[in-house]
């Protein structure tokens, strides 16, 4: 019950209340619930800008990313300038981040048999550098494979399971990837074949919003996995005002500001079960105009809008 003395308290609050720092306001208010997402920023969205390395690395601390996916390419620059592994791990770690994936482009499911032996030799090499920084994860695209070839899943599948094979003695699982428009390995229908034809429990599917709707897979497929399949996602949005067959990489914009139906993949992703980590992958030149940390800054507050209305139910 309310006494004079209460009311009189009450009173007082409200009248003090405007005269608050807004910081105070703020920090009373509950942060916003992101549940099973962490989010990463993929440096190719600010890859335009050419800030280098560690200022990938600064940008995505300085904008709030929970990790980053790096660019073995970029890496291997930065070694080669003389800089070493151990002095690039502490840089991350400084900055409290972690490197959640890293994005590699080897031929490991071409039939050549020369060709494929060298990318085996190459991921093994770049599978060594990311075990050096403590990253668990490496993507494994349809690099090398001619278009239009039919796919045999069997093949696709031996293969996959013999990276797998040469992650583990590593600690770094290589992620199967397909690329929407690639006319190999396009459909998550596919990369879910090969991923069951690999008989392996280490097999994981690295999806992209973008891809999913460019091959056609739509996004009702995410559905029929469990949580141990999909670690990772590419955030990114499409426009409405292109047919599928007109858009590329480039027209992908912030996630919200086109037309996929986020709040069923973020659902899905969540029914799945395990963290989700949500990457920020751009290839959009008129952000590459921009400043680097405020196209960042500005994708992750995109996503995590977008994750705290499906979290709100």
């Amino acid at each position: 019950m309310l006494n004079r003395r209460n009311l009189l308290k009450l009173s007082s609050a409200a009248a003090l209340a405007p005269l608050l720092p807004f910081n105070a306001v703020r920090a009373a208010a509950p942060p916003p619930s992101y549940g099973p997402f962490k989010f990463s920023l993929n440096t190719s969205t600010i890859s335009g800008q050419k800030p280098g390395l560690l200022q990938y690395i600064d940008i995505a601390a300085k904008a709030g990313y929970d990790g980053v996916e790096l660019w073995v390419s970029d890496i291997k620059e930065y070694l080669e300038k003389g800089n070493t592994l151990p002095q690039l791990n502490a840089y991350i770690k400084a900055r409290g981040l972690v490197v959640e994936n890293a994005i590699s482009f080897t031929e490991w499911m071409v039939d050549d048999d020369t060709r494929r032996k060298a990318a085996l030799d190459t991921l093994e090499g770049e599978m060594k550098i990311m075990a050096a920084l403590g990253c668990k994860r490496i993507a494994a695209p349809p690099m090398g494979i001619e278009a239009g070839i039919p796919l045999n899943i069997a093949k696709a599948g031996e293969r996959y399971r013999a990276i797998l094979q040469l992650g583990r003695k590593y600690g770094v699982m290589p992620l199967l990837e397909f690329w929407g428009a690639s006319g190999t390995v396009y459909n998550f229908g596919q990369a879910l074949d090969i991923a069951a034809a690999a008989n392996d429990t280490e097999a994981r599917i690295l999806p992209d919003v973008y891809h999913l709707f460019r091959g056609g897979s739509g996004f009702n497929c995410l559905q029929l996995v469990n949580g141990k399949v999909i670690d990772i996602i590419h955030m990114n949005d499409y426009p409405g005002n292109k047919t599928v067959a007109e858009q590329t990489d480039a027209d992908r914009v912030y996630p919200g500001d086109g037309v996929a139906p986020f709040k069923l993949i973020l659902q899905n992703l969540k029914a799945m079960g395990g963290t989700k980590w949500l990457s920020l992958e751009l290839f959009n030149e008129a952000y590459w105009h921009q400043d680097a940390l405020l196209v960042a800054t500005t994708g992750l507050q995109k996503i995590k809008k977008l994750v705290a209305e499906v979290m709100k139910g």
